[in-house]
């Protein structure tokens, strides 16, 4: 049985918690279960009006959406979220230029299907194997791309917060889908940038293997990243497909 623990967390410099997170094992219309994450941007509390607008309006629509197959449910979600938050960042001078950027899964069986916009992750985490599923829209992850950094330079670039796509900043949206198949012991980590630009990806399979269950591992990735400066909000939403 799919079980899942979301957690968020302002860090330890931010006066605004501008991450948010959804999480639900169960039906949400057509789709299993569904899962989100958002990182909001913007001044004063634009940012986190933009992150929990977009969960709001992708959750809202996917409970209605005449699709059933995972990935036009997720695409139409997500532009619809899209169109929002422009509107909102258009029409409100309080949240003029605000985005966010968002990641999505939702599991059947041993299927997960992931929706991608901006530089929030999904792992798969494995007995001995971390795996990215997701790749950042960023300015530094570009670099790496073209070869201009190596990998390893890129999460203490001083340029890695800056973002090449989000939700709610141009009417044309980019969305990255994904399929994986999971495997028995598979773990999902969903998270903001204040996890990973806190902790290598190896720190992270580790504590992830060093705790008992989904609630410690969270509260213990958001503890590391605080330890490590906590520098931004962190989210946290882990998933254990139960195979």
């Amino acid at each position: 049985m799919i079980k899942s623990f979301s957690l968020t967390d302002i860090g330890m410099k931010r006066k605004l918690n501008q991450d948010y997170v959804y999480a639900s094992e169960n039906a949400v219309g057509p789709l299993s279960n569904l899962f989100l994450v958002a990182d909001g941007m913007g001044g004063h509390q634009a940012g986190d009006y933009a992150s929990k607008c977009a969960i709001e309006t992708i959750v809202d629509y996917i409970e209605s959406s005449p699709d059933t197959e995972p990935i036009p449910v997720l695409e139409k979600a997500i532009r619809r979220a899209n169109t929002v938050v422009r509107v909102f960042s258009q029409t409100d001078e309080n949240l003029k230029g605000m985005g966010t950027t968002v990641v999505a899964a939702t599991i059947q069986g041993d299927k997960m299907c992931v929706a991608n916009v901006g530089d929030s992750r999904l792992y798969v985490v494995g007995d001995r194997e971390i795996k990215q599923i997701t790749r950042d829209h960023s300015w530094v992850e570009e670099m790496v791309r073209r070869g201009g950094i190596k990998r390893e330079q890129a999460r203490l670039h001083p340029d890695k917060n800056i973002i090449t796509r989000a939700i709610g900043v141009q009417e044309d949206l980019d969305v990255d889908f994904f399929k994986v198949t999971l495997k028995p012991g598979d773990i999902v980590l969903m998270c903001s940038d204040g996890l990973t630009n806190m902790l290598e990806d190896e720190e992270i399979r580790m504590i992830l293997q060093g705790q008992r269950d989904l609630v410690e591992k969270a509260e213990c990735l958001i503890a590391a990243a605080n330890n490590n400066g906590g520098k931004d909000n962190i989210a946290v939403v882990l998933v254990d497909p139960g195979l």
